[in-house]
Protein backbone atom coordinates (compact mmCIF):
# COMPACT_ATOMS: atom_id res chain seq x y z
CA UNK A 1 0.00 0.00 0.00
CA UNK A 2 2.65 2.50 1.09
CA UNK A 3 4.47 1.17 -2.15
CA UNK A 4 1.92 2.19 -4.18
CA UNK A 5 1.37 5.60 -2.37
CA UNK A 6 4.55 6.63 -3.27
CA UNK A 7 4.62 5.36 -6.84
CA UNK A 8 1.32 7.56 -7.66
CA UNK A 9 3.43 10.53 -5.58
CA UNK A 10 6.59 10.16 -8.43
CA UNK A 11 3.99 9.67 -11.05
CA UNK A 12 2.61 12.88 -10.08
CA UNK A 13 5.90 14.61 -9.79
CA UNK A 14 6.88 13.68 -13.29
CA UNK A 15 3.08 14.96 -14.92
CA UNK A 16 4.14 18.04 -12.75
CA UNK A 17 7.86 18.97 -14.67
CA UNK A 18 6.78 17.30 -17.66
CA UNK A 19 3.41 19.95 -17.37
CA UNK A 20 5.72 22.62 -16.33
CA UNK A 21 8.70 21.92 -19.40
CA UNK A 22 5.71 22.30 -21.85
CA UNK A 23 4.59 25.40 -20.95
CA UNK A 24 7.85 27.01 -20.59
CA UNK A 25 8.37 25.18 -24.39
CA UNK A 26 5.39 26.72 -25.41
CA UNK A 27 5.69 30.28 -23.99
CA UNK A 28 9.34 30.01 -26.23
CA UNK A 29 7.86 28.88 -29.33
CA UNK A 30 5.36 31.80 -28.72
CA UNK A 31 7.65 34.53 -27.90
CA UNK A 32 9.82 33.32 -30.83
CA UNK A 33 6.90 33.82 -32.93
CA UNK A 34 6.16 37.42 -32.12
CA UNK A 35 9.59 38.21 -32.26
CA UNK A 36 9.12 36.87 -35.82
CA UNK A 37 6.33 38.07 -36.79
CA UNK A 38 7.15 41.55 -35.80
CA UNK A 39 10.52 41.53 -37.40
CA UNK A 40 8.59 40.71 -40.71
CA UNK A 41 6.83 43.58 -40.10
CA UNK A 42 8.95 46.00 -39.69
CA UNK A 43 10.95 44.91 -42.67
CA UNK A 44 7.80 44.91 -44.84
CA UNK A 45 7.52 48.64 -43.12
CA UNK A 46 11.21 49.48 -45.08
CA UNK A 47 9.97 48.55 -48.40
CA UNK A 48 8.66 51.02 -50.74
CA UNK A 49 7.15 50.37 -54.08
CA UNK A 50 7.31 52.68 -56.95
CA UNK A 51 5.46 53.12 -59.86
CA UNK A 52 7.74 53.83 -62.74
CA UNK A 53 6.65 53.61 -66.83
CA UNK A 54 4.12 51.13 -65.93
CA UNK A 55 6.38 48.99 -63.81
CA UNK A 56 6.11 48.69 -59.85
CA UNK A 57 9.74 48.57 -58.40
CA UNK A 58 10.82 48.02 -54.86
CA UNK A 59 12.95 50.05 -52.96
CA UNK A 60 14.46 50.26 -49.34
CA UNK A 61 13.14 53.04 -47.09
CA UNK A 62 16.44 54.46 -44.96
CA UNK A 63 16.82 57.21 -42.65
CA UNK A 64 18.23 60.24 -43.27
CA UNK A 65 21.45 60.11 -41.62
CA UNK A 66 22.36 57.28 -44.32
CA UNK A 67 22.32 59.86 -47.25
CA UNK A 68 23.19 63.07 -44.80
CA UNK A 69 26.68 63.30 -46.95
CA UNK A 70 25.29 63.19 -49.95
CA UNK A 71 22.33 65.71 -49.18
CA UNK A 72 24.78 67.87 -48.08
CA UNK A 73 26.85 68.21 -50.81
CA UNK A 74 24.54 68.15 -53.61
CA UNK A 75 23.15 71.18 -51.66
CA UNK A 76 26.70 72.77 -51.18
CA UNK A 77 27.28 72.02 -54.98
CA UNK A 78 23.64 72.97 -56.17
CA UNK A 79 24.71 76.44 -54.44
CA UNK A 80 27.48 77.15 -55.71
CA UNK A 81 26.78 76.25 -59.42
CA UNK A 82 23.62 78.42 -59.23
CA UNK A 83 25.40 81.60 -57.81
CA UNK A 84 28.80 80.93 -60.37
CA UNK A 85 26.90 79.61 -63.31
CA UNK A 86 26.59 82.94 -65.26
CA UNK A 87 25.50 84.18 -68.70
CA UNK A 88 26.18 87.69 -69.58
CA UNK A 89 22.69 89.00 -69.20
CA UNK A 90 21.47 90.91 -66.74
CA UNK A 91 17.65 88.92 -65.93
CA UNK A 92 19.50 85.72 -66.52
CA UNK A 93 22.08 86.47 -63.72
CA UNK A 94 19.69 88.11 -61.20
CA UNK A 95 17.30 85.03 -61.87
CA UNK A 96 20.45 82.35 -60.55
CA UNK A 97 21.88 84.04 -58.07
CA UNK A 98 18.38 84.74 -56.89
CA UNK A 99 17.83 81.20 -56.78
CA UNK A 100 21.17 80.03 -54.65
CA UNK A 101 19.94 82.63 -52.11
CA UNK A 102 17.43 80.60 -50.82
CA UNK A 103 20.10 77.85 -50.01
CA UNK A 104 22.05 80.20 -48.23
CA UNK A 105 21.70 83.16 -45.12
CA UNK A 106 22.84 86.87 -45.31
CA UNK A 107 26.81 85.80 -46.24
CA UNK A 108 25.80 85.24 -49.76
CA UNK A 109 23.76 88.12 -49.81
CA UNK A 110 26.64 89.96 -48.93
CA UNK A 111 29.23 88.57 -51.38
CA UNK A 112 26.36 89.14 -54.24
CA UNK A 113 26.55 92.81 -53.07
CA UNK A 114 29.94 92.94 -52.98
CA UNK A 115 30.42 91.37 -56.38
CA UNK A 116 27.70 94.07 -57.94
CA UNK A 117 29.30 97.27 -56.00
CA UNK A 118 32.65 96.25 -57.52
CA UNK A 119 31.23 96.03 -60.84
CA UNK A 120 31.64 92.50 -61.46
CA UNK A 121 28.41 91.71 -63.09
CA UNK A 122 28.91 94.34 -65.28
CA UNK A 123 32.21 93.59 -66.30
CA UNK A 124 30.69 89.96 -67.49
CA UNK A 125 27.61 91.81 -69.78
CA UNK A 126 29.98 94.35 -71.54
CA UNK A 127 32.63 91.96 -72.00
CA UNK A 128 30.29 89.11 -73.35
CA UNK A 129 31.76 86.51 -70.38
CA UNK A 130 30.04 83.57 -69.49
CA UNK A 131 31.35 81.79 -66.31
CA UNK A 132 31.07 77.87 -65.45
CA UNK A 133 31.94 76.53 -62.03
CA UNK A 134 32.63 72.84 -62.06
CA UNK A 135 33.03 71.85 -58.30
CA UNK A 136 35.88 69.29 -58.03
CA UNK A 137 35.65 68.17 -53.82
CA UNK A 138 33.69 69.12 -50.89
CA UNK A 139 35.16 68.46 -47.35
CA UNK A 140 32.74 67.52 -44.68
CA UNK A 141 32.93 67.69 -41.22
CA UNK A 142 30.09 65.90 -39.70
CA UNK A 143 30.77 65.55 -36.22
CA UNK A 144 28.80 68.46 -34.71
CA UNK A 145 25.80 71.02 -36.53
CA UNK A 146 25.97 73.18 -37.80
CA UNK A 147 28.26 70.92 -40.44
CA UNK A 148 30.95 72.76 -41.98
CA UNK A 149 32.47 72.53 -45.10
CA UNK A 150 34.94 73.51 -47.45
CA UNK A 151 34.74 73.38 -51.16
CA UNK A 152 36.92 73.13 -53.82
CA UNK A 153 36.25 74.24 -57.38
CA UNK A 154 37.44 75.44 -61.16
CA UNK A 155 36.10 78.76 -62.68
CA UNK A 156 35.97 79.05 -66.13
CA UNK A 157 35.22 82.21 -67.74
CA UNK A 158 34.59 81.92 -71.67
CA UNK A 159 35.45 85.36 -73.97
CA UNK A 160 34.96 85.49 -77.50
CA UNK A 161 39.02 85.61 -77.62
CA UNK A 162 40.31 83.35 -74.48
CA UNK A 163 39.30 81.19 -72.13
CA UNK A 164 40.72 81.91 -68.54
CA UNK A 165 40.43 79.33 -65.65
CA UNK A 166 40.44 80.18 -61.94
CA UNK A 167 40.72 78.31 -58.53
CA UNK A 168 37.95 78.99 -56.44
CA UNK A 169 37.94 78.02 -52.78
CA UNK A 170 35.02 79.06 -50.14
CA UNK A 171 34.21 77.89 -46.85
CA UNK A 172 31.15 78.16 -44.32
CA UNK A 173 28.49 76.09 -42.40
CA UNK A 174 25.11 74.32 -43.47
CA UNK A 175 22.35 73.81 -40.85
CA UNK A 176 19.52 71.47 -40.85
CA UNK A 177 15.97 73.82 -40.98
CA UNK A 178 13.89 70.39 -40.79
CA UNK A 179 11.88 71.71 -43.72
CA UNK A 180 12.18 71.10 -47.23
CA UNK A 181 10.33 73.01 -50.09
CA UNK A 182 10.11 73.70 -53.84
CA UNK A 183 13.38 76.84 -53.30
CA UNK A 184 15.09 74.70 -50.45
CA UNK A 185 14.81 70.90 -52.03
CA UNK A 186 17.05 69.19 -49.32
CA UNK A 187 16.22 71.74 -46.04
CA UNK A 188 19.49 72.77 -45.41
CA UNK A 189 20.79 76.80 -44.84
CA UNK A 190 24.42 77.62 -45.98
CA UNK A 191 25.60 79.99 -43.17
CA UNK A 192 28.82 82.20 -42.35
CA UNK A 193 29.87 81.21 -46.24
CA UNK A 194 33.15 83.16 -47.35
CA UNK A 195 35.47 83.04 -50.26
CA UNK A 196 38.85 82.18 -49.08
CA UNK A 197 40.66 81.89 -52.49
CA UNK A 198 39.46 83.07 -56.34
CA UNK A 199 42.28 83.57 -58.33
CA UNK A 200 43.51 83.08 -61.87
CA UNK A 201 45.36 79.25 -62.83
CA UNK A 202 48.22 78.85 -65.18
CA UNK A 203 47.55 78.78 -68.87
CA UNK A 204 47.92 75.09 -70.27
CA UNK A 205 49.40 75.30 -73.28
Amino acid sequence: MFRQLQNIDSAFKHIKSFSVAFLLANVLVVCFGIYMFCRTLHQQSQQVYILYNGKVLSAVAAGRDVYLPVELRDHIKTFHELFFNLSPEDKAIRATVSRSLYLADQSAKKQYDNLKESGYYNNLISANISQEITVDSIGLALNVQPYTFRCYATQKLVRSSSTVYRRLVSQGQVRDLKVKTDDNPHGFLIQNWEILENRDLPLKF
